[in-house]
């Protein structure tokens, strides 16, 4: 699985703006881009054979990724 398919500016191209000026000025958005990266990382690794996890624990994974890219998304629409 490609990384960049859940990359938030790669899925978000047109607020590229927004995701730059909200990752410098607003802390707590920063840290959510910040753990939704290392999540999708995470993930990745995992799907490409570089890392083991059990079953549960990618799916709790996936289901925090979706949980914070949810609230970037809110966030970049309120912005």
């Amino acid at each position: 699985m490609d990384l960049l398919k859940h990359d938030i500016a790669t899925e978000f191209p047109q607020l590229k703006d927004k995701i730059h000026t909200l990752k410098t000025t607003h802390h707590h958005f920063a840290r959510l881009y910040n753990d939704y990266d290392t999540v999708n990382h995470t993930i990745t690794k995992v799907e490409t054979g570089g890392a083991v996890m059990t079953d549960e624990a990618l799916e709790n994974l996936k289901k925090q990724r979706l949980k914070l890219k949810d609230e970037i998304v809110q966030m970049l629409q309120a912005a």
